[in-house]
């Protein structure tokens, strides 16, 4: 085994004919090792090379080229430094990973106390992993570039998704176990996973216990990410399999893109697992902590991002860094787009003050390498800067959480909704108003991962997060929803009637409104999560999608099918602009007569594009009579082909079957939404 100086780019591990170049970024480093592992659970490193500043040191970047080695080989870096700065934590001791690790490698020695604690952890530590892509056969793989209006996003978690025993998948829990559940993704219609975050995270970083049961509580979410560049290792089969991430990663995505359905990845650049003061240094902080991270003079964190530290993401090092890690999933591991997790924390400088423009925010709207790729903005972060329809860019999409509060008042009865909502099912021109901006710059949802599910939405009027051990004060007090009689479970028919009926309503919202529509898992079928809306750290039976329910619901999932479908073959609702004032025209219970007064629960529009396309009408009644809506003159006759006031297996009906009604008045029952095709 040879050693050269090296070269300072590219960062992290590259592999050559001859050997593999290391090179990582440490401005006030004193000492640097690269310590090269046999196995993953090794206590000495098989080899050490320390670095020097005269022959690897290039301005601020440590390098050194290895010969004899390559595809595979475990290492990892050890720094120390002058630490007298308040804003430095170095620690000589510590093992750290590659912040550009492709890969990494552990088993159930991994400890994070130690890493929080002094003393060395070269056994306990994650061991960053040599990766060379080439080794990879991609088979001609093609992405499938699926166009905005027609995107129908399904947000799911790789191990939730399948983990439950009723999944009936092989490799439960796992990227090749989300693979085998595409047939019934493609069959429901979904052209989009969002998954959720599977860049390497710690599942050690919750130190709660569930006081019902004295469970020890993880990390299942996956929002707090110790390594950008690699896939999680415990969503794998094969954990002992070094490459197992990155291999079997790739062929989930493969499977899904031979599927048609594209592949967005929920990537949290805003902080990562190492926390604030307390936390443990596990990488980026054991290299360059003031770079990394936003701090105060004094050493503080500070924490925007509510989970004890914040990226400094517009630092040129740290805003190229995620730039290189964006581009990498994109052309190495062919994923189709990201959902940018706290979005806004992404936006401050390097005092913490929000920028008017921010300069990764900007680099990402403009790079080459992603211009292909959707990009889905969470416009907030947890320090209460809020920019929905802030203007991020015009190919930026955003989770329109303006959309969700005003369906979920709308249908769950609050009075004089109707004006709000009558923006929002139109694609949100109100909030998208730059140039350029379309519907598809709206992202509607009801429900996602943090919050009610929507079987839990119309079963629960509050919380119930006693089993994350924070004494029910975690999540959000203010979701809006309604239990309709009882308090979660019942057996009351009328009361479970009143719940299935709102389901729908939400539903049929979502699917006929201008914009996207995402939809979270299970919520097809009535998944619950017990009334937690906060489940971030319960890896069981609370988080995890059980396929009971869509063998009991299985007509509400062939309901959501046909919405699907619906929409699709209806152009009308997946208008490419904002539909201008000719094109769509708002009633009330009278033509041309809308009603927007503070006791109003109904809403009826017209949209009639011209040409070949037929006008739809669509009437909802949240009130709890029903109530008589005059239907537009056409010269063609309307048919009823949506009424959630009839029983769920004929709630959309083929124009064939639909009955047909004239221009005049019809009757639309409480609590009801009709979609009338002319």
């Amino acid at each position: 085994m040879q050693i050269s100086s090296g070269s300072s780019y590219p960062l992290g591990a590259t592999v050559t004919s001859t050997g593999v170049n290391f090179s990582v970024y440490s401005k006030d480093a004193t000492s640097v090792k690269l310590l090269l592992f046999a196995h993953h659970g090794d206590a000495h490193p098989s080899q050490v090379f320390r670095l020097t500043k005269r022959r690897n040191r290039t301005h601020h970047y440590w390098h050194i080229f290895v010969s004899g080695i390559g595809h595979g080989q475990l290492y990892g870096w050890c720094v120390d430094g002058d630490d007298d700065a308040p804003t430095q934590v170095f620690d000589a001791e510590k093992l750290l990973i590659d912040p550009y690790a492709r890969c990494v490698m552990y088993d159930d020695s991994y400890s994070r106390a130690a890493a929080q604690e002094a003393g060395s952890t070269t056994q306990t530590a994650m061991k960053s992993v040599v990766i060379d892509s080439s080794q990879y056969d991609w088979e001609n793989d093609q992405a499938p570039n699926v166009p905005w209006q027609n995107t129908v996003v399904y947000e799911t978690h790789v191990r939730g998704y399948t983990q439950h025993p009723s999944s009936q998948v092989r490799q439960r829990g796992t990227y090749l176990g989300l693979a085998e559940k595409l047939p019934y993704l493609r069959d429901l219609g979904v052209t989009t996973l969002e998954l959720m975050p599977l860049l390497q995270y710690d599942t050690q970083e919750v130190d709660w216990i569930n006081p019902e049961t004295g469970e020890q509580l993880t990390n299942f979410w996956g929002y707090q990410p110790i390594a950008w560049f690699a896939p999680h290792r415990e969503y794998c089969v094969n954990q002992a399999d070094p490459f197992a991430p990155i291999n079997e990663f790739r062929d989930m995505v493969k499977a899904c893109h031979r599927a048609g359905i594209e592949v967005v990845l929920d990537v949290v650049f805003n902080h990562t697992g190492e926390a604030g003061g307390d936390g443990p240094i596990l990488s980026h902080k054991g290299f360059a902590n003031d770079v990394y991270y936003l701090q105060y003079p004094d050493g503080g964190y500070a924490n925007f991002s509510g989970t004890g530290n914040t990226i400094n993401a517009n630092h040129p090092i740290v805003m190229r860094m995620i730039l290189d890690c964006l581009r990498y999933w994109v052309t190495e591991m062919h994923v189709d787009g990201f959902r940018f997790d706290l979005t806004s924390a992404m936006t401050r400088g390097q005092d913490g003050a929000p920028l008017p423009k921010s300069p990764l925010i900007e680099a990402i709207e403009a790079d080459p390498i992603l211009a292909t790729v959707k990009i889905i903005a969470e416009p907030w972060d947890a320090a209460g800067l809020y920019q929905v329809g802030g203007y991020f860019g015009p190919r930026w999409a955003e989770e329109n959480d303006k959309f969700r509060a005003h369906v979920r008042r709308f249908v769950n009865g609050e009075p004089g909704m109707s004006r709000y909502i009558a923006d929002s099912i139109l694609g949100s021109k109100n909030v998208y108003h730059h140039a350029g901006d379309t519907p598809f710059r709206s992202i509607n949802y009801i429900c996602a991962h943090d919050g009610f599910t929507l079987n839990d939405l119309v079963s629960y009027s509050h919380k119930h997060n006693l089993a994350n051990g924070e004494e029910n004060r975690d999540g959000n007090n203010s979701n809006h929803s309604r239990n309709y009689g009882a308090e979660g479970p019942t057996e009351s028919a009328e009361i479970e009637s009143m719940r299935l009926r709102q389901i729908t309503n939400f539903l049929a919202i979502l699917f006929t409104s201008q914009g996207v529509p995402r939809l979270l898992a299970g919520d097809e079928f009535r998944r619950t999560q017990q009334g937690n809306n906060n489940a971030y750290c319960q890896d069981n039976e609370i988080s995890w999608v059980n396929w009971q329910f869509h063998e009991s619901h299985y007509a509400l999932h062939q309901y959501v099918k046909q919405l699907i479908a619906l929409r699709r073959r209806l152009s009308q609702l997946t208008h490419p602009e904002f539909l201008t004032t000719s094109e769509v025209q708002w009633h009330g219970v009278k033509l041309d007569h809308p009603d927007w007064g503070t006791k109003s629960h109904t809403f009826s529009y017209v949209v009639d594009l011209g040409g070949v396309q037929r006008p739809i009408q669509i009437i909802a009644n949240m009130y709890e009579e029903p109530l008589e809506f005059a239907l537009a003159e056409t010269s063609a006759q309307w048919r009823r082909i949506v009424d959630t006031g009839r029983e769920l297996s004929s709630i959309i009906l083929p124009d064939a079957l639909a009955p047909v009604e004239a221009s005049g008045v019809t009757q639309i029952a409480a609590y009801s939404i009709v979609l009338f095709l002319g």
